[in-house]
């Protein structure tokens, strides 16, 4: 099926920073359409997200390069052209860039492309996006990781790590896990409320209250499990994000926003291995740093059978630098993030290669997010059983949760739910 028309606009994320919007068009007429999400703690490896750097249009933010390599030299090259299938387009468009981590056309270019092909493609042969990339065997839904207290790089307040999430597994359904979480989450921005503090909400919808210590972050939230008539551990578990790399500093791990102590690699696994048995926490996304090789191949030794430990920063949905994580005994999960790797297909290749060597697989939005709901697709098309895509409210991630009520409704007697199985240890 030849490609007659591509074309891309500057549009905006839910940070009010631009982004890339890209359009094509089939020569059935079948269309896709695809927004590119933008991230603020990234890894150091991460496919590059192409911005404009002029300080006189968005603060240097802006998207226009990328939007017009998408009208110029990728429209140029692939207008006419007949791809095979989603990896043919895709390996013409890595072509087409020729850098390691697409640097020159914008990693955020491609995938637009890519996505909205992908979309287009689904349109021609009439199927759902999840069954056009991940076959008929697609009806796996997910245990939503809702991020209900935001801190890090994502809110401006006193609480270090950066993501505490409720996880709603014992549901027997995702609709009933989402009526779970939300209870949830409507219950805790009544207890916040109750004991004077903000429930104003971070970049992800988690609310965002100054607070005495990380660890009260999660007292509140068994408070608020408990509040909603939930039992924490059996019904609603717990999942943290530190993304640690944000606090890597000279080697050490610096709580810059707290109590300003700092901490060497072993005593963070201390922490770690007090929290899980003082909390029931079921996952740990970047418990260290990016730069923490040897500390990460230690917490693995030590927790990898107690938790499941998924490596963000340090693998990048990289294929490559997981290749290095299962070789030196690093985590035993990956965080799967289109725009980190910057194709449909190699997303779905790092999948493959991770759930071959034992990884589990936890598919993740970004804080710059936007209403495309592409990873709800997604994470049924791969069988992750786990997504995180932000709190019980904001436009941007309830997109991603309500596409994911109609898959279920859809998938009718087909669908399953991961529920606690989806988490490895």
């Amino acid at each position: 099926m030849r490609i007659t028309h591509l074309d891309a606009i500057e549009v905006l994320d839910s940070r009010g920073n631009p982004t890339v919007e890209a359009w094509l068009r089939l020569e059935d007429g079948s269309e896709g359409r695809a927004i590119t999400p933008s991230g603020a703690s990234t890894g150091m490896h991460e496919a590059v997200e192409l911005r404009d750097g002029d300080p006189q249009r968005y603060g240097g933010k802006g998207v226009q390069q990328a939007v017009g390599h998408v009208r110029g030299e990728i429209a140029a090259a692939l207008v006419g052209s007949a791809p095979a299938d989603q990896r043919a387009l895709d390996d013409a468009l890595r072509a087409l860039d020729g850098t390691p981590h697409k640097s020159r056309l914008g990693a955020n270019a491609l995938l637009a492309v890519s996505i909205a092909y992908a979309r287009a493609a689904a349109a021609s042969r009439r199927l759902p996006l999840y069954r056009y990339l991940g076959g008929d065997e697609a009806a796996l839904l997910p245990v939503p990781c809702l991020n209900v207290i935001n801190g890090g790089r994502h809110a401006d307040n006193t609480v270090d790590f950066q993501e505490f999430k409720i996880v709603p597994h014992r549901a027997p359904s995702f609709a009933e896990a989402i009526r779970i979480g939300e209870e949830v989450f409507h219950a805790l921005k009544s207890l916040l409320h109750a004991h004077g503090l903000s429930t104003g909400v971070g970049d992800e919808g988690g609310f965002a209250p100054n607070l005495h210590s990380n660890e009260q972050a999660i007292e509140l939230i068994l408070k608020a499990i408990r509040a909603a008539g939930y039992k924490p551990g059996d019904d609603v578990a717990l999942a943290l994000d530190p993304a640690a790399s944000e606090m890597w500093h000279h080697g050490r791990y610096r709580f810059f926003k707290s109590n300003q102590s700092e901490r060497d690699s072993a005593a963070m696994i201390a922490l770690w291995d007090d929290w899980l048995q003082r909390y029931p926490i079921v996952l740990l996304e970047d418990p260290l740093s990016e730069h923490d090789w040897d500390g990460w191949s230690e917490l693995t030794r030590q927790l990898g059978e107690r938790v499941e430990l998924v490596g963000d920063d340090i693998f990048c949905t990289n294929p490559e630098l997981l290749r290095r994580g299962i070789k030196e005994g690093v985590a035993n999960a990956i965080l799967i993030k289109p725009n980190q790797i910057g194709t449909v297909t190699e997303t779905l290749d790092c999948a493959a290669e991770a759930k071959a060597a034992g990884y589990g697989c936890y598919v993740s939005h970004r804080s710059g997010e936007t209403e495309d709901s592409f990873i709800a697709d997604l994470v049924v098309a791969l069988g992750c059983g786990h997504i995180k895509t932000g709190s019980g409210c904001r436009g941007e991630r309830t997109a991603k949760f309500n596409r994911l009520l109609r898959i279920e409704h859809e998938l009718g007697a087909r669908a399953r739910f991961a529920g606690r199985g989806a988490f490895v240890r």
